[in-house]
């Protein structure tokens, strides 16, 4: 059972949000030592990341490797799209968010062509528009979608997409950030060639560096020279991790410690499943609690995922989100501000280290700060 105990004595707050998010005591307690980056031990612990994270993906590791990639999650993404897509290919980015938008805006910056099929933010993408659009142009050569789109908390339909993308013979990236160790995914059911994760969402370690779980036959059969970048060529990486398990440049050391007892601590927990149990139950309450205090969600049940979810800002004078979220963090609590195109929401997470019970410690300081903002509650009362 997660506990809230802080391990030093500075003031410590309690994060929902979708990353960095708040660590159990012994994730923290694991990076309280050092080690080398080429000792015996360090390299053993790198070989076990990569052993569990494609087994997390139900892969075997005669299809599937996991090559860590130094930086954030952002720094895996562009390294699959700037090592993988060769220069005369063309990349699809199915789009309804602010990080599909930044595939584009790699792609675009690692001179590879790339068109992008857009939905609403708050609808999932049709497969058959994928499909149609894969008919239409037969340059495409890579499919990239967000799995859960934290712009607001849609969970996409990337197996669907995946039947699509493999039935008609293209190669499919799926960015699983946000969802990957608390929503299952099956990577050859899906038909995914390559996935990005980081270290620091539901697996529920620190931040330092991303994995990509790719298919060995694609990354084996890729041409030199496609990466334009010397730290963020994925098949660099890979084939130094590959004999010796060890970075080709100077890996996060305390992070992958922190990593290593985080995988530990998910099976410990029940594995995915029960993760993500865990993750939904905690959205239930928030979202129960967040409506008797009047707030709305922005997306229907039916397209919200149990990661992080959006809401609208109350319709009120004094409602400033600024001050609101200043006041929560005093209070001890940090949320997410909005990141939506066109609509005034906040957003709220409920993956990390903590249980319902934070949820509604956290309900009942967003009820406080609405009062001493001279905000009435219920909203609509």
């Amino acid at each position: 059972m997660p506990n809230s105990d802080p391990i030093l004595d500075w003031d410590v707050k309690t994060l929902f949000t979708p990353g960095p998010l708040t660590t159990s005591r012994t994730v923290k307690q694991t990076m309280m030592r050092d080690v080398g980056s080429r000792d015996t031990e360090f390299i053993g612990v790198v070989r076990d990341v990569r052993r569990k994270l494609v087994a997390l993906g139900g892969a075997d590791g005669d299809d599937y490797t996991a090559v860590l990639v130094q930086g954030s999650g952002t720094f895996g993404v562009e390294a699959v799209i700037a090592s993988v897509v060769p220069p005369d290919g063309k990349l699809l980015v199915v789009c309804n968010g602010a990080y599909g938008e930044r595939m584009v805006d790699i792609a675009e910056a690692v001179g590879r062509p790339c068109v992008c099929l857009l939905s609403p933010e708050d609808t999932p993408p049709d497969p058959a528009q994928v499909e149609h659009a894969l008919r239409l142009d037969d340059g495409v050569t890579h499919v990239a979608v967000v799995h859960c789109e934290t712009t607001t908390g849609i969970i996409n339909p990337v197996r669907e997409i995946g039947q699509v993308v493999q039935a008609l013979g293209r190669t499919y990236i799926v960015d699983a950030m946000s969802s990957f160790g608390a929503v299952e995914i099956d990577l050859h059911g899906f038909g995914i060639d390559y996935l990005v994760s980081s270290s620091n969402k539901c697996i529920q370690g620190v931040p330092g560096f991303s994995f990509v779980l790719a298919r060995r036959s694609g990354l084996a059969a890729l041409g030199s020279g496609y990466a334009r970048s010397l730290s963020l060529d994925l098949v660099a990486q890979w084939k130094g991790l590959e004999p010796t398990g060890q970075f080709r440049f100077t890996p996060p050391t305390h992070a992958l410690l922190a990593f290593h007892q985080a995988l530990a601590e998910l099976d410990d927990e029940g594995g995915v499943r029960v993760r993500g149990a865990r993750y939904r139950a905690n959205h239930d309450a928030l979202v129960q609690g967040m409506r008797a205090l009047g707030f709305r969600e922005y997306l229907k049940p039916e397209h919200q995922g149990y990661i992080i979810t959006s809401f609208h800002y109350p319709v009120h004078p004094r409602f400033d989100f600024a001050s609101f979220y200043t006041r929560l963090g005093r209070k001890g609590y940090v949320i997410y501000p909005g990141k939506l195109s066109r609509v005034d929401c906040f957003r709220i997470g409920t993956i990390g280290h903590i249980t319902k019970h934070h949820v509604n410690s956290l309900l009942d300081a967003i009820r406080s700060t609405l009062t001493d903002m001279d905000i009435p509650v219920p909203l609509d009362a």
